[in-house]
C-alpha cells in the first residue's frame, strides 16, 4: 500500500509545480490534490492511515459554477478543524500568505498535538522548489523520529 503526500491547493500553477517537484523527489508516494476541503476530509476519513504528510493553504478561491453561480470550498482551517479532533499520525505543512489564520491553524494543530511546519510563500512561485520541497524532505524525515516539537518556519531570501 503506498504512502500519500496530500496537497490543499487551488492554485493550478503552485499545484502542477507542486506536482512536478514531487514527481521528480518524491515520485515513490502517491500524490493527491485537494481545492475542496470538505473533499481532503472526506479522503482523510478514508484515508489517513495511509497519509505520509499534509501540505494545506488556507485560503481557497470561490470556484464558479455552470449557472453563474459561486461554490465556497472551505479552506485550510476547517481540515485543521477535524484534524485536531483526530490522533495526530504525520506532519503537516501548512504553506499560506495568510499569516493570522496560519497562527491559527497551528495553535490548533499543536495543541491537538500534530507537528507542523509553516512555509512563507514568497517570490513568486519559486518558493515552491526552494522551501516547500525541502519541508516536504524535512517532513518526510521527522516522521520517521519519535513526536516532539514542531518544526520551525522557512522563508526564502529575494
Amino acid at each position: 500500500m503506498a504512502s500519500i503526500i496530500a496537497v490543499l491547493e487551488d492554485n493550478q500553477e503552485r499545484i502542477e509545480l507542486m506536482k512536478a517537484c514531487l514527481e521528480d523527489r518524491f515520485h515513490q508516494f502517491e500524490h493527491r490534490f485537494f481545492a475542496n476541503a470538505q473533499e481532503m476530509i472526506a479522503f482523510l476519513k478514508e484515508n489517513l492511515q495511509r497519509v505520509l504528510l499534509l501540505s494545506l493553504d488556507h485560503d481557497l478561491e470561490m470556484i464558479p459554477k455552470s449557472n453563474g453561480k459561486c461554490f465556497d470550498p472551505g479552506d485550510g482551517k476547517q481540515v485543521a478543524e477535524f484534524l485536531a479532533g483526530i490522533a495526530p499520525s504525520c506532519p503537516i505543512i501548512l504553506h499560506s500568505t495568510n499569516s493570522d489564520s496560519v497562527q491559527g491553524m497551528t495553535r490548533l494543530l499543536r495543541t491537538a498535538g500534530w507537528k507542523t511546519i509553516r512555509v512563507i510563500p514568497t517570490d513568486g512561485n519559486n518558493w515552491i522548489e526552494a522551501i516547500w520541497l525541502r519541508a516536504v524532505r524535512d517532513a518526510i524525515v521527522e516522521s520517521a523520529k519519535p513526536k516532539s516539537a514542531a518544526i520551525p518556519a522557512r522563508t526564502s531570501k529575494s
